[in-house]
């Protein structure tokens, strides 16, 4: 699998940018991180199709598209200007605070 990433900075619900593969430019919401494989679920990117079987009479089977895992070194966090950058930390008054690289603003 993908090398383990325990200081990843990118938590759940941040906005990101994907900067490489199929789906580059494109931006999403972090739904889930795998630290342990070093991998994030971005909603609506790297969308892929998947069997599924019907579970009972009502429910349809079939082909249905959902989010796959993607290497979490291929996204970047979107600042509030909506640009992409690496992040850090900052201490402030006692208070550890995440900020964009690139601006240097609080994320």
């Amino acid at each position: 699998m993908g090398m383990p990433v325990n200081k990843s900075k990118i938590k759940k619900n941040d906005q990101v940018k994907v900067i490489a593969g199929k789906d580059k430019g494109k931006t999403g919401r972090v739904l889930r991180i795998d630290k342990k494989n070093g991998r994030v679920l971005v909603e609506g990117i790297n969308m892929v199709k998947k069997a599924v079987r019907k579970k009972n009479q009502q429910d349809r089977g079939g082909i249905i598209e959902v989010e796959a895992l993607l290497a979490i070194s291929n996204v970047a966090a979107l600042t509030k200007s909506g640009e992409a950058s690496r992040l850090g930390f900052k201490v402030e008054g006692g208070e550890k605070t995440r900020i964009a690289k690139k601006t240097g603003e609080s994320v």
